[in-house]
C-alpha cells in the first residue's frame, strides 16, 4: 500500500493551465503581434514559467535579452495572478474532492509537486489547503520537469520515499519526471501519457482501489 500522493496542479487538482496559456497569448500578442497555435499549449503544460517561456520563443524563432525575458515572465505572472481571482472551489477538477477525502480516509500524505509558484495561492482559493501535507516549492529545485526533482522535494516533504508514493499527472513531462524520480506515476488523459504505470482518461475515473491493487503488484 502507498502512504503518499505527490499531485500535478494543473489539470489535475484544477484546470488553471486554461489561464497560463491565455496570459502567454496576450502578452506574446503585445510585445511581438503573433499568434500562438494551441497545439503549443500542451508543450508549455507542466513546465516552469521560465521553460514554457522558452518553449514559446523558440517556436517564434525570437531571441531576447536577459533582462527582457525576466520582464515578459514576470508580466506574465502578474496576469496569470490577476486571473485567479476568479477561482473558487468550482474550478476543482471532477472527482478530484471525493478522490483526496478517500485518500485521506486510509492515511495517505498528500503533497503537491506543481511546477507552478503560485500553488499556494490556487490552493487556498479552492478551499483544499488544509488537504496538503507538502507543498515543494519549485523555486527550491534544481531542475524543473521532467527531471524529478519537484517529485522528490514533494516526497522529501512528506517524510517518505519516494517508491512509497504515487505521483499524479496529466503532462508527458510530469509523468516522465514521476517516473524519474521512483515513485509510481498514475496519469490522467489520452495516449500520449501511455509511459505512466497507470492511467485513467479523465480525473472523474481516478479508483483509489484500482490504483492500491496496481501498486500492490509491483515487483
Amino acid at each position: 500500500m502507498f502512504k503518499g500522493a505527490l499531485f500535478d496542479l494543473d489539470g489535475v487538482i484544477a484546470d488553471t493551465a486554461v489561464f497560463h496559456f491565455a496570459a502567454w497569448r496576450n502578452l506574446i500578442k503585445k510585445y511581438f503581434n503573433a499568434d500562438l497555435p494551441d497545439e503549443l499549449e500542451e508543450k508549455t503544460k507542466g513546465v516552469s514559467r521560465e521553460d514554457s517561456l522558452r518553449v514559446i520563443l523558440d517556436y517564434l524563432q525570437i531571441s531576447v535579452p536577459a533582462d527582457a525575458f525576466a520582464r515578459l515572465a514576470e508580466e506574465k505572472n502578474e496576469a496569470y495572478v490577476a486571473a485567479l481571482e476568479v477561482l473558487t472551489p468550482d474550478y476543482i477538477l471532477p472527482g478530484i474532492a471525493d478522490f483526496i477525502q478517500t485518500l485521506q480516509e486510509n492515511g495517505v500524505k498528500l503533497a503537491l509537486a506543481s511546477a507552478s509558484k503560485n500553488g499556494p495561492l490556487i490552493l487556498e482559493k479552492l478551499g483544499l489547503s488544509e488537504a496538503f501535507d507538502a507543498i515543494a516549492d519549485p523555486a527550491n529545485v534544481a531542475n524543473g520537469k521532467p527531471a524529478p526533482d519537484i517529485f522528490l522535494a514533494a516526497a522529501q516533504g512528506l517524510g517518505l520515499a519516494p517508491a512509497d508514493c504515487i505521483g499524479v499527472e496529466d503532462a508527458v513531462a510530469g509523468v516522465t519526471a514521476i517516473n524519474a524520480s521512483g515513485a509510481y506515476s498514475v496519469a490522467v488523459g489520452g495516449d500520449e501519457l501511455n509511459h505512466a504505470k497507470l492511467r485513467f482518461k479523465s480525473t472523474a475515473d481516478l479508483d483509489f482501489t484500482k490504483i492500491k491493487t496496481a501498486f500492490g503488484k509491483i515487483d
